[in-house]
């Protein structure tokens, strides 16, 4: 299954979303990998690169991660965890260029509707939530 990590600089942020992704998308109380990397080192706000990394590692399954990423410096801190990783794994890990909520439910929901979904897919998905219009 392709996994997912919600990076912001708020952690309570960046929990309350795997939280309700978790909720959309797995309803017959399966896990879906999908981790928080919300914070700084010291707990305050702002993005940590170690703690990118970390989530990227246990959301990988083997079959891709997906990184939604609420400000710049939270693109940046992905960035940066993502070229910490061996170049196998780094193959494996996008950044979605999606609005965080909802690309991230995006993301769930098609990656837990099928098992044989792939990284482009799930890409494409959370991504298409730019489109969506609330009028």
């Amino acid at each position: 299954m392709i996994g997912i990590v919600v990076v912001s600089h708020s952690s309570k942020v960046a929990e309350g979303i795997c939280d309700m992704v978790q909720q959309i998308s797995c309803k017959d109380g399966t896990k879906m990998p999908i981790f928080p990397a919300g914070g700084n080192a010291q707990g305050g706000l702002g993005t940590d690169p170690k703690k990118v990394l970390e989530a990227i590692k246990k959301a990988d399954q083997g079959d891709g991660v997906v990184v939604l990423a609420d400000l710049g410096s939270g693109v940046i801190s992905s960035q940066a965890a993502i070229a910490m990783l061996d170049d196998e794994q780094r193959a494996r890990v996008r950044i979605a260029d999606a609005p965080i909520l909802e690309g991230a439910v995006g993301a769930g929901v098609e990656a837990a509707a099928d098992e044989e979904s792939t990284l482009d897919l799930v890409i494409a998905t959370a991504e298409g939530a730019r489109q969506l219009h609330k009028k």
